[in-house]
C-alpha cells in the first residue's frame, strides 16, 4: 500500500502536526538509498570500524594519534548505528507511509534518527580537526609535541570533544513534545498518531530565535570553522611535506640514510592524513553549503527551493554515510604496519609474530615511534 502526502491525513491543516516520514524526504530517492543501500553500508561500516578499533587498540599501537583515530572510528560507526533500526523499519520494510505510534516510538524516532546521529557526527568533525592540528604540531612545531601531544592530554581532548558535542545537542532531546491523538487515516480508519508540539520553553524564547541560534552555531562551529581550518592545515601540511621531500633528497645524496628514512616515514603519515582529511572535506562541504542556504532562506530572504534542498540534503547525507568505511581502506592501502598488525590478528600464518616485543618499536607507518616524529597510519 502506498499513499501520497496530500491524502494520508484527514486535512492539510492537521497533517503538519503529525510525523509523516513520506513527506520528510523525497521518497523515490530515500527508499532505495536508505532502504536497500544503507543496510549494506551499515554492515560494512560496522566491520571496517570495528577492525580499526581492534587493530589500533593493540599495545604497540597505542599512541596519542591512534587514540584520536579510534574515537573517530567509533563516532562514525555510532552515527549510522543508532538510526539504523528506524531506517530498516521505515524504508527497508516499507512502513514510511504508516502513522507512527505509540508516543514512545515517536520520541525514539526523533532522538535516534536526528539528535544522537548529529551528536556523534559533530564529535567526528571536531576529532578530525583535532587530528589535523596534532599532525601539524608534529610536523611543523616538533618541540611542542613533547608537551601538547602526550597521551593524557589527547585523551582529555577527546573527552572534552565528546562532552561539547553532547552539550551542543542537549536541547534537541527536550525541544519537542509528542501526544497521542486519534485521527481518520485513509478516510475511514481511526488510528492513533503522534501529535507534535514544541516544548513550552521553546515557544517562550521564540521558535525562530531558537532554531536560528542552533543552526548558526552549527554553521559556524560545526561546519565553517572546522572545514576552513582543515583546508588551511591541509595546505600547510602539503607544503611541509614538499619541503621535507626536498630535504630528504639532499640527505639521500649525502648518504645519511637514517635521517632520510625518518623523513620518508613522516611524509607517508602526512600524505595519508591529507588523504583522510580530503575525503572528509569532499563530503562535508556540500552539507555546510546547504545548511548556510537554509539559514539564509528561512531567516533573511527566500532563496531556496526546498523540494530541491531536500534532495540535496538526502544525497549529501548519503555520501557522508558512504565515506564511513573509507578510512579502513586508506589505512590498509597506505600503512604497512596497519596491514601487518591486521594480518597478525586475523590471518593466521601470513605473518610471523615478532618476538621480544619487536612490533612495539613501531607505530602505524614503518617508522620508530618518537615524541616528535610519531607516525599515524
Amino acid at each position: 500500500m502506498t499513499t501520497n502526502c496530500t491524502n494520508t491525513w484527514e486535512s492539510n491543516a492537521t497533517r503538519s502536526l503529525y510525523l509523516n516520514v513520506t513527506c520528510e524526504l523525497p521518497i523515490r530517492y530515500a527508499q532505495p538509498m536508505y532502504g536497500y543501500v544503507v543496510p549494506f553500508l551499515l554492515v560494512v561500516t560496522i566491520i571496517a570500524n570495528t577492525l580499526i578499533v581492534v587493530v589500533l587498540s593493540k599495545r604497540h599501537m597505542r599512541t596519542p594519534t591512534n587514540a584520536v583515530l579510534m574515537a573517530m572510528a567509533l563516532s562514525d560507526m555510532f552515527t549510522l548505528l543508532f538510526p539504523a533500526p528506524w531506517l530498516f523499519y521505515m524504508y527497508t520494510f516499507g512502513n514510511h507511509y504508516k502513522p507512527l505510534s505509540p508516543v514512545g516510538a515517536c520520541y525514539a524516532w526523533n532522538i535516534m534518527n536526528e539528535v544522537i546521529p548529529a551528536m556523534f557526527h559533530t564529535a567526528s568533525i571536531w576529532l578530525t580537526l583535532a587530528l589535523a592540528v596534532q599532525r601539524y604540531i608534529y610536523v611543523c612545531h616538533a618541540p611542542m609535541a613533547r608537551t601538547w601531544c602526550t597521551m593524557p592530554r589527547v585523551l582529555k581532548c577527546v573527552g572534552i570533544i565528546a562532552l561539547l558535542a553532547m552539550l551542543h545537542q542537549s536541547t534537541r532531546f527536550v525541544d519537542r513534545v509528542y501526544e497521542p491523538l486519534e485521527v481518520l487515516w485513509d478516510g475511514d480508519e481511526k488510528v492513533t498518531v503522534c501529535q507534535h508540539n514544541w516544548a513550552d520553553w521553546v515557544i517562550y524564547i521564540n521558535l525562530d530565535v531558537y532554531f536560528t541560534l542552533y543552526y548558526c552555531f552549527r554553521v559556524v562551529f560545526v561546519h565553517a570553522v572546522p572545514c576552513v581550518s582543515l583546508v588551511v592545515l591541509n595546505v600547510l601540511l602539503f607544503r611541509a611535506m614538499r619541503e621535507a621531500q626536498i630535504k630528504r633528497e639532499k640527505l639521500f645524496k649525502e648518504n645519511r640514510k637514517n635521517e632520510c628514512k625518518r623523513l620518508r616515514d613522516s611524509n607517508c603519515t602526512t600524505l595519508m592524513l591529507i588523504v583522510v582529511v580530503t575525503v572528509f572535506l569532499l563530503v562535508e562541504i556540500p552539507l555546510a553549503v546547504v545548511t548556510v542556504l537554509h539559514i539564509i532562506s528561512s531567516s533573511v530572504t527566500e532563496i531556496l527551493d526546498y523540494s530541491i534542498a531536500n534532495v540535496l540534503i538526502l544525497f549529501t547525507n548519503f555520501f557522508i554515510i558512504v565515506s564511513y568505511p573509507i578510512n579502513f581502506a586508506i589505512y590498509c592501502g597506505m600503512s604497512r604496519q596497519f596491514r601487518e598488525t591486521f594480518k597478525e590478528l586475523f590471518v593466521r600464518g601470513t605473518v610471523t609474530a615478532r618476538k621480544n616485543g619487536g612490533s612495539s618499536r613501531y607505530s602505524l607507518v614503518n617508522g620508530p615511534r618518537t615524541c616528535t616524529n610519531e607516525t599515524v597510519l
